[in-house]
């Protein structure tokens, strides 16, 4: 059985007994993350996109690690031109990890590194693992394709973003979770900068109100999923 822990903001880290994969693993310079980049033992750093709040420490995890950083093809080509080890890939492929499947889906954002370098298109991500699949939606806006998302997948658990200005707000989150109709949402991308504070259990209330189920995860928690 996959474990899922929270981070804080988009970071997770699914940990199937074998193998860890750490997802926008934004922890140093974020006052809500639980753990450092020190205490990451993950062989496999999967990106959304290239924005430092999501690309974060991933380099140092990888270079401490010997780890594979999963990313689409020009933030993966990045990776790769700082001397990393990198696998491509791009929106819509999919490909069979040790940890198991990972698909690419679209989102509706932007991707650059701090210096202004395009870093591809940004992502959503499906994994599949353990048996459970789970629907990172990256930063992202609501678009009607997350229900074709949700009909060629049984989203076992859906990380939506609900912080606004960036990403969906709450309202807009909550219909992509009548979309994708996972059997589990949990929140994510709100309350570390001003600009995206958000209620999480506002979250909760309104996707139960709709007949689905929502957690709300605290920092550092682990989910048996």
């Amino acid at each position: 059985m996959p474990k899922l822990t929270y981070l804080s903001h988009s970071s997770f880290l699914i940990d199937d007994g074998v193998h860890q994969v750490i997802i926008d693993p934004f922890l140093s310079c974020n006052e809500n993350a639980p753990l450092k980049p020190s205490d990451i033992k993950a062989k496999f750093i999967v990106l959304t996109h290239g924005h430092g709040d999501h690309l974060g420490d991933a380099f140092e995890i990888a270079k401490q690690n010997d780890a594979l950083i999963i990313a689409v093809n020009e933030l993966a080509n990045y990776a790769a031109s700082q001397g990393l080890n990198a696998h491509n890939m791009h929106i819509g492929g999919g490909w069979n990890f040790p940890f198991g499947r990972l698909k690419f889906t679209i989102a509706h954002h932007g991707s650059a590194n701090a210096e202004g370098q395009y870093m591809g298109e940004p992502a959503g991500v499906v994994f599949s693992i353990g048996g459970k699949k789970i629907y990172h939606c990256g930063d992202t806006g609501l678009f009607l394709d997350m229900k074709l998302i949700g009909e060629l997948n049984k989203i076992d658990v859906m990380l939506v973003p609900i912080g606004d200005n960036f990403t969906m707000g709450v309202d807009d989150a909550v219909k992509a979770v009548e979309f994708v109709n996972p059997g589990l949402a949990i929140p994510m991308h709100y309350n570390t900068f001003p600009v995206i504070q958000a209620d999480p259990d506002e979250f909760k209330s309104k996707v139960e109100a709709i007949g689905k189920k929502a957690m709300v995860m605290d920092y550092g928690q682990t989910l048996d999923i």
